[in-house]
This record gives structure tokens, C-alpha cells and sequence, in this order.
């Protein structure tokens, strides 16, 4: 495969990733409020987490896409 359809599949997978990471916060949010996440914290708080960065992921996955696309 080319040097560009790697980095198209990076960015697919990129933002894949940040959206399964986002509704995996909002589930957290939803069902594990109050209770802690394997010891890790509250799980609210790491929902917090999850939707932070699968947002981030996604909008940096179109990003990349974008820019690919135009080469």
C-alpha cells in the first residue's frame, strides 16, 4: 500500500477510536454514577475523561482526514 492510504486508515481509525471512547463517557456517566471504577475513581469522573478525549480523538480523526484528502 502507499505512504497515503496508511495515513487515511490511521485517521479512520483515529477517529473510530475517539467515538467509541466518547459513548463509553457517556455511558460511564450514565450508569456508574457514585460507584467506583476499578479502583480508579469515581466513575463519573472518568467519564469525564473518556468524553474529553474521545471528543478530542474525533474532531483530530476529521482533522486528518481533511488534510489527507487534499493531497
Amino acid at each position: 500500500m502507499r505512504k497515503d492510504t496508511w495515513l487515511a486508515v490511521l485517521a479512520l481509525s483515529i477517529y473510530i477510536l475517539g467515538g467509541m471512547a466518547t459513548f463509553t463517557g457517556m455511558g460511564l456517566f450514565v450508569f456508574m454514577k457514585g460507584r467506583d471504577l476499578w479502583g480508579l475513581g469515581d466513575g463519573r469522573s472518568i467519564s469525564y475523561l473518556f468524553l474529553c478525549v474521545g471528543l478530542a480523538f474525533c474532531i483530530l480523526g476529521v482533522l486528518l482526514m481533511r488534510i489527507f484528502r487534499n493531497r
